[in-house]
Formats: C-alpha cells, sequence, structure tokens
C-alpha cells in the first residue's frame, strides 16, 4: 500500500472535516472554476453545469471524511463532478444508442489523425461541443479530463474497446466539422 498523497490544502480539508464553512468556502473557491468547466464540457449546457458543480460540492462536503488522501483532493472532487454530470445526461436523457461493438468497421490508424489535429483551442473546443453526446463525453473524458480507457469504460460503464471507438469516432467528427467549416491549421503539415 503506498503512502498517502500529500495535499498542498490538506489544513483546510482538515478544516472542512471538522465541519468549518469557512474552509468550505475557501475549496469551493479554489476548485469551483476547474469543477464547473467540467462539468459544462460534460453536460454542455452552462445552467446545467451550474448545478452540477454545486451539488458536487455539497455531496463532497457531506461525504469529506470519505477522502482518505490516495490521491489528490481535486481529483477527489473531479471525480464527484463526472459522476454527477453524467448522472444528469442520464436523467433528461432517454437512452438511444446503437450498440457500436456489433457493427463492423474497420480498424482506424489514429496517428495520421492525430497528426492531422493541429487547430487552435478554441476552435476545437468548439467543435467538441457540437458532437454527439456519446463521442462527446468520451473525448472530453479522454482529452480534457485525463481519464484513460480503462477508467472510462468503467465510468460510463461501457467495454474499454467501445470507448476506444467512440474516442476514435470523435476525432473523426471533429477533423470531418472543422474542414467542413474550413478551420485553417496552426501548423502547416506539409
Amino acid at each position: 500500500m503506498g503512502s498517502p498523497y500529500i495535499n498542498i490544502h490538506q489544513d483546510l480539508i482538515d478544516a472542512c472535516k471538522k465541519g468549518s464553512r469557512e474552509a468550505q468556502f475557501k475549496i469551493y473557491k479554489l476548485y469551483y472554476k476547474a469543477m464547473y468547466n467540467t462539468s459544462l464540457r460534460i453536460v454542455n449546457d452552462t445552467a446545467e453545469a451550474e448545478d452540477v458543480m454545486q451539488e458536487s460540492f455539497l455531496a463532497a462536503f457531506q461525504r469529506i471524511n470519505g477522502y482518505t488522501g490516495e490521491g489528490s483532493f481535486g481529483s477527489w472532487l473531479k471525480r464527484i463532478v463526472v459522476n454527477n454530470s453524467l448522472d444528469v445526461l442520464r436523467r433528461n436523457k432517454p437512452e438511444i444508442s446503437i450498440e457500436e461493438e456489433s457493427l463492423d468497421f474497420p480498424e482506424i490508424v489514429e496517428e495520421s489523425l492525430d497528426e492531422e489535429i493541429r487547430l487552435q483551442a478554441a476552435e476545437i473546443k468548439e467543435v467538441i461541443t457540437k458532437l454527439p453526446e456519446e463521442y462527446r463525453i468520451v473525448i472530453t473524458l479522454f482529452l480534457l479530463e485525463g481519464y484513460d480507457h480503462e477508467e472510462i469504460s468503467e465510468i460510463l460503464g461501457i467495454s474499454n474497446n467501445l470507448s476506444r471507438t467512440r474516442y476514435v469516432r470523435a476525432k473523426q467528427k471533429i477533423l470531418q466539422m472543422l474542414k467542413e467549416k474550413k478551420f485553417r491549421p496552426m501548423f502547416n503539415t506539409n
């Protein structure tokens, strides 16, 4: 068993465990922007993201004694935000999805796609918001939140292969949408 993570805000976390409202407010101020952005990238709605963020902080403070220090507090909090964001999507939208694992698609080479996606971050983020939900969630969790496919498959309750498939398809869709809008690459690929 590894040693606990050394958190630079451990004094605030300890005060939160004792019920300090002042410490809770300081923790909130430290993390609210990042947690809001995480939720927004998943739910794709500013009001919903705000609600998710608020509910996530309330849940985190109620369950603060469950934070063991095995990882960073920010990662623990982000996991709550991600799960709450996904719960909102599940609640608000009926499950209409083709099981992509059952479809027969040729193997896709990712390297050529990686080289082609060299566009300005704001343009790509804008296009990501327009992706179909199942693609947007996987690419957001992988590229922007730093989860690997094993973690994504666990969070979403899908197979590792389906996570990878949705990721590759999301990248293809991004390229397609960017080409349709004639976005200019930041770097020449010649």
